[in-house]
C-alpha cells in the first residue's frame, strides 16, 4: 500500500483546502459552496480510478465498486465545523509539516474517507471482485442534522451492512443516543443587556462576550475576564460535544460572573452542576453527558443549544423525564437514537479480528458518546481512525492526522472492506 501513500496524502491536502463546513445555500447547493466543491473533488478522484459515481444533488455522492446483489456500505462524511479560534497552522491550508497533514477535517473525517478510496483503488488494481457491491457513501451535512443521509434514503438505495471511519479503534459496538435541546431559562431584569457564546450545538463553546449594566473589575480578574472594546470576554477550549471533559466551557465564568441573579443561578445549577442528576445516569456505554455548546440571550431568556449524549440502554424519554424537572421550557432540535450491536456479530468480530491481525494487540469492542453513520444502517459499526492514547484535536484548534496514521488506514481499510465483502 505504500505505492498509495503519497497520492492519498496529496489528495486529503486538497480536500482540506476547502472549507466545508455548513454555510449559506446556493443554487442546487444545498450546505454552500464549499462542501458541493469538496464533493465534486472527492468524486472526481473516484472517477479517474474507474469507479462508479454518482452526486446525489450535492446532499451526498457514492463511489462504488463491484456489482454484487448484496450490497455494503462504508459512509464517510466530508463536511467539517467551522476553524473556531485558536489556530497555529491554516486551518484550511492543507499542509504537511513534521510528518503531519493539518487543517480542519484531517481526521474528521476526510483523512479516513481518502483512505477508504484509495483502499478501493488498491483492491481494484489488485483484481478483487468483491460478492458485494460496495458503496463509499459521502455525505455533507453530518455534523448538522444529517439532511444528507435523509436525501440519499430518498433518492437511492441504502445497504443494511457497512461501517463509517469516523469513530476510534478498535471497534464501536454501541453508541449513546443524541439529544439536541434548546432550553430556555428566563432571566428577569438581567444584568446584562447582551450574552452569546458557541458555534455549533457539537462543539464545546471556546468564546462567549456579554455586554454587563455594571462591571466588578475584581470579578472578572478573579474569573479570569477580560473587557475589551466595550464588552466581557470570556475563553475557553472546544473539544467534541460528546467529551466536553476535553474542553473548557468558556460560557461558564461569564454566568459566574453574573451568578448572584437568580435566573442565572438556575442555568448553573441545571446545566454545570447536575442539579437533577442527569450525568448519573449510566449503563455499560458509559455516563451521561451534558454540553451546553450554544447561548444566546434573547426574549429575556438565556437560551442554551445542549448537546446530551445518553446510555445506550435507556429511553429518551427517561431524558425528557429529568429535563422537565428543570422548570424551563425547552424544545428538541435533533434527536437520533443510540446504536447496539452485538459484539460478537459477524460485522464487530471481523473488523476486530482485522484489527488484531493489523496490531497484533488482543482487544475489546468499546462503546462511544459519539454519534457516527453507522447508526444509520440496520448493522453498522464504526472503525477507526482514533487510536486510545492519541492526542485528540477533532473539532479543535489544529486538528491534524499523521501520515504513518494514513499508512496504517490504507492497510486496515483494505483488508476490512476485502474480508466483509469477498
Amino acid at each position: 500500500m505504500k505505492r498509495y501513500l503519497g497520492e492519498a496524502v496529496n489528495a486529503l491536502c486538497e480536500s482540506i483546502r476547502f472549507d466545508s463546513s455548513l454555510s449559506a445555500p446556493l443554487n442546487g447547493m444545498p450546505f454552500g459552496e464549499g462542501a458541493a466543491k469538496c464533493l465534486a473533488h472527492f468524486l472526481a478522484l473516484a472517477e479517474n480510478m474507474g469507479l462508479e459515481t454518482h452526486n446525489y444533488d450535492n446532499f451526498a455522492g457514492e463511489a462504488i465498486f463491484g456489482d454484487g446483489a448484496e450490497e455494503f456500505a462504508v459512509l464517510c462524511h466530508l463536511d467539517v465545523v467551522p476553524a473556531g479560534a485558536g489556530w497555529t497552522k491554516d486551518p484550511f491550508g492543507g499542509t504537511v509539516e513534521g510528518g503531519k497533514i493539518w487543517g480542519r477535517g484531517a481526521t474528521d473525517d476526510k483523512g479516513p474517507a481518502i483512505a477508504c478510496l484509495y483502499a478501493l483503488k488498491a483492491l481494484k488494481d489488485e483484481g478483487f471482485r468483491p460478492k458485494k457491491k460496495i458503496k463509499l457513501i459521502l455525505g455533507c451535512n453530518e455534523e448538522c442534522g444529517w439532511k444528507c443521509i435523509e436525501h440519499y434514503n430518498k433518492v437511492a438505495h441504502m445497504p443494511e451492512e457497512g461501517f463509517s471511519p469516523d469513530a476510534d479503534f478498535p471497534v464501536i459496538y454501541a453508541e449513546k443516543g443524541i439529544l439536541h435541546a434548546q432550553l430556555r431559562f428566563p432571566v428577569y431584569n438581567a444584568p446584562f443587556s447582551s450574552f452569546e457564546g458557541g458555534e455549533r450545538a457539537n462543539m464545546v463553546c471556546d468564546y462567549c462576550t456579554s455586554l454587563p449594566l455594571v462591571r466588578n473589575e475584581e470579578r472578572e480578574a478573579r474569573l479570569n475576564l477580560q473587557f475589551d472594546g466595550g464588552k466581557l470576554i470570556s475563553r475557553g477550549r472546544s473539544a467534541h460535544g460528546s467529551t466536553p471533559e476535553q474542553g473548557v466551557n468558556a460560557s461558564l465564568p461569564m454566568l459566574e460572573y453574573y451568578g448572584e441573579h437568580e435566573g442565572v443561578r438556575h442555568a448553573i445549577d441545571c446545566l454545570f452542576s447536575d442539579q437533577y442528576g442527569l450525568k448519573a445516569l449510566r449503563d455499560e456505554t458509559g455516563s451521561l453527558t451534558l454540553s451546553p455548546d450554544v447561548v444566546q440571550y434573547k426574549d429575556g431568556c438565556l437560551c442554551f443549544l445542549c448537546d446530551i449524549r445518553y446510555p445506550a440502554t435507556f429511553s429518551v424519554d427517561k431524558i425528557y423525564a429529568l429535563l422537565d424537572k428543570f422548570g424551563v421550557k425547552y424544545e428538541t432540535e435533533n434527536h437520533q437514537a443510540p446504536l447496539m450491536n452485538e459484539k460478537d456479530g459477524k460485522l464487530v468480530s471481523t473488523l476486530l479480528s482485522v484489527y488484531e491481525e493489523y496490531t497484533g494487540k488482543k482487544a475489546e469492542p468499546i462503546a462511544i458518546g459519539g454519534g457516527t453513520y453507522a447508526r444509520a444502517l440496520k448493522h453498522g459499526a464504526a472503525f477507526g481512525p482514533e487510536l486510545a492514547g492519541d492526542e485528540v484535536t477533532i473539532h479543535q484548534a489544529n486538528e491534524y492526522i499523521s501520515v504513518e496514521r494514513m499508512e496504517m488506514l490504507l492497510e486496515i481499510y483494505k483488508k476490512a472492506i476485502k474480508r466483509l465483502t469477498e
